[in-house]
C-alpha cells in the first residue's frame, strides 16, 4: 500500500483516536504526526496487508501511552492532561453545536471510566473497529475487549444516570447537563 493512500485512509480515524484520549489539540497534533512518520519507515515490515489497522492503531495507542507516562514523570498528575473538554469529529456546523451540547457532558463522564474501558469504548463506538481489530490494536483476546466494551458502557450508563440530566431544548433536540454536585 502506498504511504499517501495510508495517510487518505486512516489519517481522519487515528486523528479522531488520538484526540480523544489526550484530550489536547496540540499535543494531538505531534501524536498524529509521529504516528505516520512511525508508519512511513515501517510500513514495509507489515507482511499481512488486512492487519494495517490494527498496526497503525497499535502505533498510536503506543504513543498516547509514552505521552502519559511522561506527563506522569514530569508532573506525577495524569488526570490534569486529561481534563480538557473532547474534540469532535468534523461534520456540519449545525449538527457539530448540537453534538458539542451533548458531547461536553458525555465526554466528560467518558473521561471518569477506567483507562483500557475508555479506550475500548472510543474503539468501537466511535471509530467504528470491530472487537477482533481492538484486540490486536491492544494485544488482548477479542474476548476480552467484547468483556471490556460490556463494563465501559454499564459502567457509563451508572455514571451518566449518577451525574447528567437528559431533557429536550427549545429546538427539541436532547441535551445533556452535569448535575450540580455530581461533579
Amino acid at each position: 500500500m502506498e504511504l499517501l493512500e495510508l495517510n487518505d485512509r486512516y489519517y481522519g480515524r487515528v486523528k479522531s483516536f488520538i484526540i480523544r484520549l489526550v484530550n489536547d489539540e496540540w499535543v494531538a497534533d505531534d501524536l498524529i504526526q509521529e504516528t505516520f512518520i512511525r508508519v512511513h519507515r515501517s510500513i514495509d515490515s507489515v507482511r499481512d496487508p488486512s492487519k494495517v489497522s490494527a498496526w497503525i492503531f497499535r502505533i498510536a495507542y503506543n504513543l498516547c501511552q509514552d505521552h502519559f507516562k511522561s506527563l506522569k514523570k514530569d508532573y506525577h498528575d495524569i488526570e490534569t492532561a486529561r481534563r480538557a473538554p473532547g474534540i469532535l469529529p468534523e461534520m456540519s456546523a449545525h449538527k457539530e453545536l448540537e453534538q458539542f451540547q451533548m458531547g461536553t457532558c458525555v465526554q466528560e463522564q467518558i473521561n471518569v471510566l477506567p483507562e483500557m474501558q475508555r479506550i475500548v469504548l472510543i474503539l468501537y463506538d466511535l471509530l467504528g473497529f470491530n472487537h477482533n481489530e481492538i484486540a490486536k490494536m491492544l494485544d488482548i483476546t477479542a474476548a476480552n475487549a467484547k468483556v471490556r466494551l460490556h463494563r465501559a458502557r454499564k459502567n457509563l450508563k451508572s455514571i451518566l444516570k449518577e451525574k447528567c440530566i437528559f431533557e429536550m431544548d427549545e429546538r427539541n433536540v436532547l441535551v445533556c447537563e452535569s448535575v450540580e454536585g455530581g461533579k
